[in-house]
């Protein structure tokens, strides 16, 4: 499951490697568009809302998995890149145990405190009771997202971009099949909904831990319980990187729940128009994602190998294949809103919204091509503290601050709400502008230790 990702042509070798994950963003980004078009269309656009927001929420705790899976990734490039691949089985046993104390963590808190969440994101009155339910039955499926995400991460890392996509058509296929089966003919509403969403991650995860067992020796973890053991020195390196990654991911998705709370005071047809928006802006990650996410995984081998020159051609084949791509989808967002809309539900109010909404989505389709590149360097270096400074960058000073600046003072409301989580999303250009054209990304140590 090694593969080197030194050498061979760069754009060739980061588009064949980055294929599987865009094919798994596309498969995922599928499945949630589905569900809310099967949520809008079989149940009401109340029932939108709700899931709307209590996928706002949801996204909070699955972004932090997101920040967490850096940390595998970064640890098991550089191993790879720095051909020191004995220390897998540590690396891997150590990250393991870290990651599902943390998803343990964060699912007694979800279930403890589900209902004090909600209350902060300003739900509107009408979709409570289903927000309630739709994010309770959720946060029972946190232990096995985590779970195979820590899997998918490490072998991302190491080279392999294939296996992670096979665990993905497996948990959205569920997802989907189950999703339409509760929903549309069982009338199990948002409650369906969210029961194919834990059974898709549940089957997976055990699938997943299945599928590699049989292959330990490939994958580089023997699977015994005093592997799992964390090893004092590799739990730092993991917390050193978590933490400021965790945080980075909390503060940007704690910003974007403060600014739909805004929002979502406006009624039902305001947080159906952002969940659904938000939604199609993921479209665009579908791409993006994929690249930033293989290139971070190329990059962190090639950084460790010394390999300056392909770093830099890697961080340029992103840029170019993800501009194409948002370009084309910005163009077919201004042309057709309303019909893109409709798919979704066709309530003439959210009709109206979705002509205000298509300018918002064209800047953040942008910033998506414009950060990817960067936050690929980030990862791949593992510069986790860089990655909290322009969170809290995005977060604090123009997401929650332009929307009170544009949204209240300056009175635009919705469209100021928007227009700054739209701005935010480009802070990771302007920071990494910075850092890779002075230069300073060459002088990054590696955050491995030397014959760990």
């Amino acid at each position: 499951m090694i593969r080197d990702l030194t050498e061979g042509k760069v754009a060739k070798q980061l588009i064949v490697f980055a294929t599987p994950y865009m094919l798994s963003n596309l498969l995922q980004t599928f499945y949630n568009l589905v569900d809310m078009a099967v949520i809008g269309r079989f149940v009401s656009n109340v029932a939108l809302s709700a899931v709307s927001v209590g996928g706002d929420l949801m996204h909070l705790f699955t972004f932090i998995c997101i920040g967490l899976t850096a940390v595998g990734q970064v640890l098991a490039a550089q191993h790879v890149g720095k051909k020191d691949t004995g220390a897998l089985n540590t690396v891997i046993g150590t990250y393991a145990s870290f990651v599902l104390f943390i998803s343990i963590l964060f699912t007694v808190t979800g279930v403890i405190f589900g209902n004090t969440f909600l209350d902060w994101m300003n739900v509107p009155p009408e979709s409570r009771v289903q927000a309630q339910q739709y994010t309770f039955i959720c946060f029972l499926g946190l232990i096995p997202v985590y779970g195979y995400n820590v899997a998918s991460s490490v072998l991302r890392g190491m080279g392999d971009s294939k296996t992670p996509f096979m665990f993905v058509i497996i948990a959205t296929v569920i997802n989907l099949v189950l999703d339409v089966v509760f929903v549309a003919f069982l009338k199990m509403d948002v409650i369906g909904a969210a029961l194919a969403t834990i059974i898709g991650q549940i089957v997976c995860f055990v699938w997943a831990v299945i599928y590699l067992y049989r292959r330990k020796e490939a994958f580089g973890f023997d699977f015994k319980p005093k592997s799992f053991i964390p090893e004092k020195e590799t739990l730092k390196q993991v917390i050193k990187l978590g933490i400021p990654m965790v945080l980075q991911s909390c503060a940007i998705n704690i910003s974007g729940i403060v600014v739909n709370a805004f929002v979502n005071a406006y009624g039902v047809a305001a947080a159906a128009v952002t969940g659904v928006g938000n939604k199609l802006c993921t479209i665009a990650n579908v791409v993006t994602t994929g690249m930033n996410t293989a290139g971070a995984a190329m990059i962190g081998q090639n950084y460790a190998a010394g390999k300056l020159k392909r770093v830099s051609q890697i961080m340029w084949v992103i840029l170019y294949v993800s501009l194409i791509f948002v370009v084309i989808l910005s163009v077919l967002m201004l042309m057709y809103p309303e019909e893109i809309f409709s798919i979704f539900n066709d309530d003439p109010e959210i009709l109206a919204l979705s002509h205000k909404f298509k300018i918002i989505a064209v800047v953040t389709f942008i910033s998506c091509a414009a950060r990817a590149p960067f936050i690929a360097l980030f990862n791949g270096q593992g510069f986790a503290s860089l990655c909290f400074v322009t969170s809290m960058l995005d977060a604090i000073f123009l997401r929650i601050g332009l929307a009170l600046l544009l949204g209240n003072v300056l009175g635009m409301g919705i469209m100021g709400f928007w227009l700054s989580s739209a701005i935010a999303s480009y802070s990771y250009m302007l920071v990494g502008s910075v850092y890779y054209g002075t230069g300073l990304w060459k002088k990054r140590k590696l955050v491995i230790r030397s014959g760990a």
